[in-house]
């Protein structure tokens, strides 16, 4: 059973910038994403990630947030750069092997002077 974790949460004034990971227990060779979920809204896929490198990114990240792999270390990572409040959420990396789907515990990110 893989197990995805997380780095911890953190608060961060707007326009500051976080790096989140998710670090797998053995080598992943599927697609890596981060999604998020603020409360009272659905969860919203962030980004993505293929084992050959190959990324997309949600529109209201655009720009802002990237998402690299270290497959040698089994880490994904999620650079937020000009956060705002509203990317104030808890954050979720998951992936899929073997036919199984595998969630990190998420970590809360806040943005807020």
């Amino acid at each position: 059973q893989v197990q995805l974790v997380e780095s911890g949460g953190d608060l961060v004034q707007p326009g500051g910038s976080l790096r989140r990971s998710c670090t797998a227990s053995e080598s992943i060779e599927n697609t890596v994403y981060w999604n998020r979920q603020a409360p009272g809204k659905q969860r919203e896929r962030v980004a993505s990630i293929t084992i050959e490198g190959t990324t997309t990114y949600a529109e209201s990240v655009k720009g802002r947030f990237t998402i690299s792999r270290d497959n040698a270390k089994n880490t994904v990572y999620l650079q937020m750069n000009t956060l705002q409040p509203e990317d104030t959420a808890t954050y979720y990396c998951h992936t899929s092997k073997s036919g199984r789907l595998y969630w990190g515990q998420g970590t809360q990110v806040t943005v807020s002077s």
